[in-house]
């Protein structure tokens, strides 16, 4: 198989899937419409608990010290927020979105497409099976876990397009750019992160996911767009901490 052969499977599994819940989606009462994106919220949250159980690590504790691998999760999250809120990243991530519901579904309704679209693109890039599966891809090392995280992708997108509309299909694209950069950068630097800092990392966005949970359940909307630069912070922040313990 090439290099970029999982994020291949990757896009096509989540246009095949959404196409599918596009297709049955309209049979659908928006009850049940409603309840598929309450439940998808609620396995959202589970995703979230799972991934920040299984960043704190062994490996997070050896780099920054048991007691503080929360406070180091806490202060990315702090700071990615600054910085999100400062360069209003959620706003802006509405207008791209938007922008992009005006060339390829401009009959849809605004708010369900950037909803769909920036709700669906977390879930399918915030984790560690993205990262670590794009950088073993661009290392050569083979895109099995692509493969499996395509697959899941795919059944996830089927959910999500019957219940959010074609807002779903649109993340196959920042999907495959996230995916293609991070194994661009595996192919040309190697394995670039410690365990500690893709486990901190880990955490970071399963916190996140717990946000995009609340928010698809209906039960708190948080403004989890401002919240991505933590995503950037918590490796950085994990290498600094690991210098002065």
């Amino acid at each position: 198989m090439f290099i970029g052969a999982g994020t291949v499977f990757n896009v096509v599994t989540v246009v095949l899937g959404s196409l599918l819940g596009l297709a049955i989606g309209h049979r659908l009462p928006e009850r049940t419409r409603m309840v598929v994106t309450q439940s998808l919220g609620l396995v959202s949250l589970v995703i979230g608990g799972l991934s920040i159980a299984q960043g704190m690590s062994d490996a997070f504790a050896a780099e920054v010290g048991a007691g503080s691998r929360v406070l180091v999760v806490l202060g990315s999250l702090l700071l990615g927020g600054l910085i999100g809120a400062g360069i209003r990243l959620e706003d802006r991530l509405d207008g791209a979105a938007d922008w992009l519901r005006g060339k390829i579904a401009k009959n849809s309704e605004r708010s369900t497409f950037i909803e769909a679209m920036v709700s669906t693109t977390l879930i399918f890039c915030v984790g560690p099976l993205t990262i670590l599966g794009s950088i073993s891809d661009g290392l050569g090392k083979g895109a099995e876990q692509l493969i499996v995280k395509g697959t899941m992708d795919g059944f996830a997108s089927v959910a999500f397009a019957s219940s959010m509309g074609v807002g779903v299909l649109a993340s196959a694209i920042p999907l495959a750019l996230i995916q293609g950069t991070l194994t661009l950068v595996g192919f040309g630097l190697g394995e670039f992160m410690s365990a500690g800092q893709i486990d901190a990392l880990t955490v970071a966005g399963g916190v996140i996911l717990l946000g995009l949970g609340f928010r698809l359940a209906d039960i708190k909307q948080i403004r989890i767009g401002d919240m991505l630069p933590a995503l950037l912070v918590a490796p950085i922040l994990t290498w600094l901490v690991s210098l002065v313990v």
